[in-house]
């Protein structure tokens, strides 16, 4: 069985890649101006994921929508597809982050009551 911290480390290497993309000196500049200027340490991505969402968007303004498309690219590839996209939903990065976890808890026998109560926190209903 797969634990959450399995889930957050696929997060962090999905990010790791998107930001990379930028090169490398560029992610290490990236991460320590989230950790300096935003509160958000390169292990705190998953449980603060909509403030990062919030901090690529003011450092890069529109270009942060091409690293969310990355970032969720990799996270699809990583966690093994565990989520069907359908390409006409729309989804923001911390949206999606939510619904593939909760999908990969599901597929890992991680208890789905407990998904369920964290997407409820998020704010984000289940029909």
């Amino acid at each position: 069985m797969l634990a959450k911290d399995d889930f957050d480390q696929l997060l962090l290497k999905a990010v790791d890649e998107a930001l990379a993309s930028l090169g490398d000196s560029s992610r290490q500049a990236i991460y320590f101006h989230l950790e300096r200027s935003f509160g958000i340490a390169r292990q705190e991505i998953s449980c603060k994921i909509r403030n990062f969402v919030e901090a690529i968007h003011t450092i890069f303004g529109l270009g942060a929508n091409f690293l969310e498309i990355l970032i969720m690219e990799r996270l699809h590839e990583k966690a093994g597809g565990v989520f069907g996209w359908n390409e006409s939903t729309s989804f923001t990065l911390d949206e999606y982050v939510t619904v593939v976890k909760r999908a990969f808890q599901e597929r890992n026998g991680a208890d789905a009551l407990e998904a369920v109560v964290e997407l409820e926190e998020e704010g984000i209903k289940l029909e």
